[in-house]
């Protein structure tokens, strides 16, 4: 089951993912530069739940985090294109359990995008009061 919440600059998604015993199971982020991604996820079961999980860039580099039950991950997205998380069960015998959270925020000339844009809608909100109380009627 996937929930993901859409606001015009950031988006959230929770996962339940399950991960057969001995596979491999992939979730891919498109990604633009400088969006700005939390990745969170914890592997259920008994105090030997560990999964093998690597992040792949869309440049095909490939960075292993080993065997890990409880992570946590912030990065900067340097290229534009599918950012690839990759779950892998070395047990051959028990499937693994995963929640994933992660979220994106996009951000525009250095500052989160919501904010650029609230930013932007005051400038252009006091530019057009200005023009209407210099070009408007005066009595």
């Amino acid at each position: 089951m996937a929930i993901t919440f859409f606001v015009v600059p950031l988006w959230a998604t929770t996962l339940s993912i399950t991960v057969p015993a001995g596979e491999q199971v992939d979730k891919i982020m498109n990604l633009k530069v400088d969006d700005h991604v939390r990745i969170q996820f914890n592997v259920l079961g008994t105090d030997n739940s560990y999964i093998s999980f690597s992040l792949v860039y869309p440049n095909s580099t490939e960075i292993n985090y080993g065997e890990v039950s409880l992570f946590s991950y912030n990065f900067i997205g340097d290229t534009k294109g599918e950012y690839k998380m990759c779950f892998v069960n070395n047990d051959l015998v028990d499937n693994k359990l995963v929640t994933l959270n992660y979220e994106v925020e996009s951000y525009m000339f250095g500052m989160p995008q919501m904010q650029f844009l609230i930013i932007f809608i005051a400038v252009i909100c006091v530019m057009m009061v200005a023009f209407y109380s210099l070009l408007g009627p005066h009595s």
